[in-house]
């Protein structure tokens, strides 16, 4: 299956980390979701964690507008907020509710190991480094899942009980957002640093979306390890 088109930076981050980013998007969490196979208690375990993930990843791009140098950018990044609080999320709410979780017990679960990993790399790279940094960090995830989605939507499993997990990302809505966040990000790219492929922080950057994307394969063996 052809890639989706989420803009020319990330295509070459994505194609720089190939084997990494195989890893991430057909991990066997992954493909439990695709078939149906999944424990329904490792969903959950994930899903609680993954609540908690999202609380730190849009405070991230909340840092994002900070960092901001247009009001382009500004208004893309105070959309994705919006996108991950009052919508992502409340597939999260919803099906923890049908199990008996309550939103609060959602917001004040403990995070584990890999979630913590992930979402203080992530912080960090916004709070060390500027726009760019901090976007290189984020991407794996808003991308990648939107991948996953896609593909996962083309191949599922007709009888898969995770279905509207992948509704949620291959949703045209979403795929539109991360279109637009990928232009932004080759614009803000193309403001900051010019032509990627020759700029002096091409390796910094990539090292970036190498590592985040390692740390979606963590959160993904997580959900499958929790008890």
């Amino acid at each position: 299956m052809t890639a989706p088109d989420y803009g020319h930076s990330f295509a070459l981050w994505r194609g720089a980390a190939a084997e990494d980013w195989q890893g991430y998007t057909h991990h066997p969490f992954v493909e439990g979701l695709r078939d149906g196979s999944l424990p329904r208690r490792c969903f959950l375990n994930y899903l609680i964690q993954d609540y908690v993930f999202l609380v730190h990843f849009a405070r991230a791009w909340s840092m994002a507008v900070v960092k901001s140098e247009t009001l382009e950018e500004m208004k893309t990044c105070a959309t994705t907020v919006d996108a991950l609080v009052n919508h992502e999320m409340a597939l999260h709410i919803r099906t923890c509710g049908e199990a008996g979780i309550s939103e609060a017990a959602l917001f004040n679960a403990t995070e584990a190991p890999a979630n913590l990993a992930y979402t203080r790399y992530v912080l960090d790279a916004g709070m060390q480094g500027d726009f760019l940094d901090l976007m290189a960090a984020l991407l794996p995830c808003v991308m990648g899942y939107a991948e996953i989605g896609q593909r996962l939507a083309q191949t599922r499993s007709a009888d898969t009980p995770y279905a509207e997990w992948i509704d949620t990302y291959a949703d045209l809505g979403y795929q539109k957002m991360c279109q637009t966040v990928g232009a932004m990000v080759d614009q803000s790219v193309a403001r900051r640093i010019g032509d990627l492929e020759h700029a002096p922080r091409r390796d910094t950057l990539q090292k970036r979306f190498a590592t985040a994307t390692r740390l979606e394969i963590g959160f993904w063996q997580m959900g499958l390890d929790l008890p």
